[in-house]
């Protein structure tokens, strides 16, 4: 057997480039780079790879190997929602206050609704992890707050590609997604601080010291940021990249201690970063941060792929699945529908906007894995929820090539939600 961390090297390359060579494949049925990523870690698992005679799947990725990986993705994850956090903007809210805020609320609410729903059907078949019990209410809010996500990177990249950003109908879907997974996130952190806590008292400790984590970022590391990212003619000191990627380590590592999963101290260190330094100076931090992601992204897509086991999915899975499915894509498309017609869109406008509210993308995997850290969801459920965020982000590419931008233009037209970064295609 090849020494493991030598394996490791082979596997990464292999991730790339497989990555790298369906991307092109996909992008002819208007689909994000992500959806090719995601494609490649299921095929490098057990639900394609793993089929073949003498199991290549754990030829390739020994256990040893894949918490080298694990290790190897977080990082990225980590950059991913400092990026996240840095790009929610709700500038748009003072245009058109009334419409971001109705489409993005109840783009939010039914789905949260069915979703917590489904849950409770769903609770009495996976409501144990590891051999633990899982939390009723944990569980419930979770899959409500999962069905709720419109992933904003993937939803910015399908916009700019298909010509929308400057059209109403565009320009509303990032802004009503910006709204909408900020409070998203917000549901998140409580359903982590409640899976986290396992009794009354642990739940006062998690609160407080996320409390305490969130003071120390506004009161302290925001006002340091601010004096760290000064240019010097024009451009960022040597030492801010470093600095900031130690800082959003750091963040996420705090996080953990207390008991939540990382990202969201990630995203919390993007939230208080400062959004009025320009765009040229943003992107010199932007730019490298999106190439780092870029190629640990895959990675993690690999990792996830090796927990999800298609094949298994079968007899009353389906019927979950199903449910699944259709409580995520009716829950968005319905509401963003009729939001849409009641402020005044067309109906292929408001058709179309149901459609890009309805994609998820990397920022539903990750919260997914989140969901899989803190013990809430078992394999079975894990890779159904997967299959449904690989399904509900790939559909709006399909949609797309029918709905050409020039039919769009009989909405008004508004700015876009945000300029600086919008992260990678995920």
């Amino acid at each position: 057997m090849l020494n493991p961390a030598i394996l490791v090297l082979a596997d990464l390359a292999l991730v790339l480039a497989l990555g790298s060579l369906l991307k092109p494949l996909l992008r002819r049925l208007r689909q994000p780079p992500v959806i090719a990523e995601i494609v490649a870690g299921l095929a490098l698992g057990p639900s394609l790879l793993g089929l073949f005679p003498g199991n290549p799947t754990e030829v390739l990725f020994p256990q040893t190997v894949r918490t080298d990986l694990a290790a190897i993705a977080q990082v990225g994850i980590l950059l991913f929602m400092f990026l996240i956090g840095w790009e929610m903007n709700l500038n748009q809210l003072r245009r058109q206050p009334g419409e971001v805020l109705g489409v993005s609320l109840s783009a939010i609410a039914l789905p949260f609704v069915g979703g917590i729903a489904l849950a409770a059907w769903l609770y009495t078949r996976h409501a144990e992890v590891g051999g633990h019990k899982v939390d009723s209410l944990a569980f419930l809010l979770f899959v409500g707050a999962a069905m709720a996500i419109t992933a904003f990177p993937v939803l910015a990249r399908i916009v700019t590609d298909c010509g929308l950003r400057d059209k109403r109908v565009g320009a509303l879907a990032l802004a009503s997604a910006a709204v909408g997974d900020l409070i998203a996130w917000c549901l998140l952190v409580v359903v982590s601080v409640i899976a986290a806590a396992g009794g009354p008292g642990r739940l006062v400790q998690v609160a407080a010291l996320s409390a305490v984590h969130a003071a120390v970022l506004i009161l302290l590391v925001r006002p340091l940021l601010r004096r760290l990212l000064q240019p010097r003619d024009g451009r960022l000191p040597g030492h801010a990249l470093p600095l900031l990627a130690a800082g959003v380590l750091a963040s996420g590592y705090a996080a953990a201690a207390i008991g939540l999963d990382g990202i969201f101290g990630a995203f919390a260190f993007g939230l208080v970063m400062p959004r009025d330094l320009g765009h040229e100076l943003s992107e010199q931090i932007a730019a490298p941060v999106r190439q780092i992601t870029a190629l640990l992204m895959p990675v993690f897509f690999v990792t996830t792929g090796l927990s999800v086991d298609i094949t298994r999915i079968t007899g009353g899975a389906l019927l979950e699945l199903a449910g699944i499915l259709a409580v995520a894509c009716l829950g968005k498309m319905v509401a963003a529908y009729a939001s849409g017609r009641l402020i005044g869109l067309s109906r292929p406008d408001s058709r179309l906007l149901g459609f890009l509210m309805n994609t998820r993308g990397l920022t539903e995997l990750v919260i997914l894995n989140a969901g899989v850290t803190l013990g809430v969801l078992d394999p079975s459920m894990f890779a159904m929820m997967v299959i449904m965020a690989l399904v509900t982000t790939g559909m709006a590419g399909f949609v797309l090539p029918a709905a050409a931008p020039e039919r769009l233009g009989t909405s008004t037209p508004a700015a876009p939600a945000r300029a600086v970064p919008t992260g990678s295609a995920a």
